[in-house]
């Protein structure tokens, strides 16, 4: 499976910006050895079901260290039958058709 997620903590300084609670979260997921990459919006993590829920639960309360609260949003694309790899294959594809036409 290939979850994307985000995480936003609140509660802090209102002015503050996020970009050091995301980077733990981050560090946890890079940390956890799963294919993964971070864009401006969101982590996206490849694994099996378990070991990718594990790591976006410890990247959320990594990111919520300090927080009254915090915010997850979440989108998995589960597809049986299909090991890692899909991460970039996915994108692969995409970019093939650009090619194309």
């Amino acid at each position: 499976m290939i979850v994307a997620f985000s995480v936003s903590p609140s509660g802090g300084d209102p002015d503050a910006g996020v970009s050091e609670a995301v980077s733990r979260a981050v560090k946890v997921v890079r940390d956890s050895g799963l294919p993964n990459s971070t864009n401006a919006m969101f982590t996206n993590v490849e694994g099996e079901w378990d070991e990718v829920m594990a790591v976006v639960k410890q990247a959320v309360q990594a990111a919520g260290e300090g927080s009254a609260r915090v915010g997850l949003v979440l989108k998995a694309d589960i597809r049986p039958g299909y090991d890692t790899g899909q991460l970039t294959a996915k994108v692969d594809r995409v970019e093939a058709h650009l090619r194309e036409g």
